[in-house]
């Protein structure tokens, strides 16, 4: 995903996102009167939102706990090799484990951090063992079971 420089954002942009992050199925007549917009220029505002990319979708939030896989794991992975290919590999490999909530390419000590779910310790082993071992050019990973979420938002708006 390419990123470019924000524009600048005003205070009943900002406003309308914060919202939308809230409650992403409100109608835009009660998201206009939060804002204190009427109907069509809150609209506009949010078309113009979408179309600069600060909203990239909408969905639905889940409860991971009722969906079966209970237990987070951070995984710390590192590569043998680093140079651009391998890299490339891994991504492309890592996008088919569905367990996989989420991938950051790193620096320090390791060369990427997994969010992984999965269904307790033999859920983890089995993801370790038939999954994520197989792919190839991964020299060592080291796990971190989260016991609890203290905080959990899906993006940080700085104010102007």
């Amino acid at each position: 995903m390419e990123h470019t420089a924000a524009k600048s954002l005003d205070q009943i942009d900002i406003k309308i996102l914060a919202i939308l992050i809230d409650n992403a199925k409100i109608s835009t007549a009660d998201l206009a009167q939060a804002v204190g917009l009427s109907t069509s220029p809150c609209w506009q505002r949010v078309k113009k939102l979408e179309a600069d990319g600060y909203i990239i979708g909408y969905g639905a939030k889940l409860d991971q706990f009722k969906l079966g896989a209970t237990e987070i794991v951070f995984v710390e992975v590192s590569l043998e090799r680093h140079n651009q290919d391998a890299l490339r590999e891994f991504g492309k490999e890592i996008r088919y484990l569905e367990e996989v909530l989420e991938v950051f390419l790193t620096s320090g000590e390791h060369d990427y951090l997994l969010k992984v779910a999965v269904t307790g310790t033999k859920g983890y082993e089995k993801f370790l063992t038939q999954k994520l071992s197989k792919i190839p050019g991964i020299r060592q990973t080291r796990s971190s079971f989260a016991l609890r979420c203290l905080k959990n938002v899906d993006v940080f708006i700085p104010s102007n």
